[in-house]
């Protein structure tokens, strides 16, 4: 009997932006490509995937689910902003009205530099608190 490993997800809501290039170009051959980006917020996160709410499943016609399509995200964590490249695995749409949907999305963490790994594990472990020992400040009170 196989067990499945699952990582611990960690309910935390912070804004989060992605971007990425769309899979067609569109304007002349030296035309640079268009970012396109869609803003956020985390629902959940875990050491190998996030899962974000945004108010749209696609960006003109790229959509953020499929075809490998390889996500900047940036996280506006308390401590700073960081990046990390992430793949859409899935999508379901919530909120109860057509006026009111959103979307869930489910990616794995494909790149996240070393630095940015570990605010990332840091604000896992401690969320918005300041209780790490690099955040740590003691006081001695004189009596």
């Amino acid at each position: 009997m196989a067990e499945r490993v699952v990582a611990v997800r960690h309910k935390r809501e912070v804004p989060i932006r992605l971007s990425f290039e769309p899979s067609g170009r569109t304007g002349g051959p030296d035309a640079p490509p268009k970012i396109l980006y869609v803003s956020g917020e985390t629902a959940d996160l875990s050491h190998s995937g996030i899962a974000f709410i945004v108010s749209s499943i696609r960006i003109k016609e790229n959509y953020l689910v499929g075809e490998n399509r390889v996500l900047n995200a940036e996280l506006d964590l308390p401590n700073g902003k960081i990046s990390m490249k992430v793949v859409g695995q899935r999508y379901e749409q919530v909120g109860e009205h057509i006026s009111t949907a959103r979307y869930l999305v489910g990616a794995s963490i494909e790149e996240i530099t070393d630095e940015n790994r570990e605010a990332y594990s840091h604000f896992l472990r401690y969320g918005d608190k300041k209780g790490s020992a690099r955040g740590l400040k003691l006081r001695t009170e004189e009596r």
